[in-house]
């Protein structure tokens, strides 16, 4: 059963829409996920009998902080570029309510991480990407990884990592540091060639799908931007960690595919170069995000992921001679980071 959805108001509009509106009076209704956002994700399950159907997901997007018509926009991109999304069956774009076909509940992490079929999923996955990255010009009218939103995400991180999680302000020559590191991310980002960029592309947003995998979820943020990005997203996964020489054949493989598409990928020197600042953009961004969540949102769960993105930032920081200030300002406050680990893990 859904609960008691008496505490719940989305969940009683959901409940009315779906057993009533759309006529499963019988179903049952479930959790199915919920995200980083205020969007939550929901089950719809039948009783064995006559009147039985598949299971179905309803996504929950309220309203006023959550829009439903960018996730519209790109399932229909990636719908048309044959690539296994979502089918949307019904929608009450007034309550932000969607009925979609599902995926299935094998998401790729727990595969991945118990190593099973690694090489098989990650070809998929790549397969996919190239796939996103390479069919048609209609990404172009996706909004642009531009200057200004670049710059927005970098400044999370000082505003709540730096601040509320290590309780460091940041003054003077660390402060013109930031704005250096800042101005060396983005102009590599913007020097690469620009390709359809999913923004979420890892192991918690592909399903395990026969046929057809992968299943592609949490695409609505999608945007026109550098090639490497999601690339980095799905190879230095915030929620898994490989090898960084295995990590490097799987970016050269998929560059290898982007050339034979037609896309302008760089030498492979470039190539690399491109794909670990990327990472470091990324992964800075999601510092930031990770405490924000935590500190603004109250979802702590994210705190456990912090210091595998800490190692990324930490490691990349260290192989480039433009980022590596950045990387000495990480070893002093390495320290604090952990102290601050320390104490937030102990209040929740």
């Amino acid at each position: 059963m859904a609960g008691d959805d008496s505490s719940d108001p989305r969940l009683a509009v959901l409940t009315r829409w779906v057993r009533g509106d759309l006529g499963f009076a019988d179903s049952e209704i479930a959790p199915a996920s919920s995200d980083a956002s205020f969007r939550r994700y929901f089950r719809v399950t039948s009783a064995p009998g006559p009147a039985a159907h598949e299971p179905f997901i309803v996504m929950d997007a309220p309203p006023g902080k959550e829009d439903v018509a960018p996730f519209l926009r790109v399932a229909r991109l990636l719908e048309e570029w044959g690539l296994h999304v979502p089918v949307v069956l019904a929608r009450n774009l007034a309550e932000g309510l969607l009925l979609m076909t599902d995926l299935g509940s094998t998401q790729y992490l727990p595969e991945l991480a118990a190593n099973r079929d690694v090489e098989r999923l990650y070809a998929d996955a790549l397969a996919a990407l190239c796939t996103m990255q390479t069919t048609g010009a209609a990404a172009a009218a996706l909004p642009c990884y531009d200057r200004a939103r670049l710059g927005q995400e970098l400044a999370l991180m000082p505003e709540w990592f730096l601040g509320p999680h290590l309780g460091v302000a940041v003054e003077g020559a660390d402060r013109s540091l930031l704005e250096a590191l800042d101005e060396c991310l983005v102009e590599s980002a913007l020097a690469q060639p620009q390709v359809f960029v999913h923004r979420d592309y890892h192991s918690r947003n592909l399903m395990l799908c026969q046929p057809r995998n992968p299943g592609i979820l949490d695409f609505q943020d999608a945007v026109f931007g550098p090639v490497t990005y999601d690339l980095v997203s799905l190879l230095k996964d915030c929620y898994i960690t490989w090898p960084p020489e295995r990590v490097r054949g799987w970016a050269l493989r998929h560059r290898a595919n982007l050339l034979d598409a037609g896309v302008a990928a760089g030498s492979e020197a470039q190539f690399l170069r491109w794909f670990d600042l990327m990472g470091l953009q990324r992964h800075i961004k999601v510092l930031g995000i990770f405490a924000r969540l935590h500190y603004r949102d109250h979802k702590p769960q994210y705190l456990h992921d912090l210091p595998r993105v800490w190692d990324y930032v930490r490691e990349t920081a260290a192989l480039y001679r433009e980022t590596a200030a950045f990387g000495a300002l990480l070893t002093r406050l390495e320290p604090l980071f952990l102290a601050a680990q320390a104490r937030a893990l102990d209040s929740t």
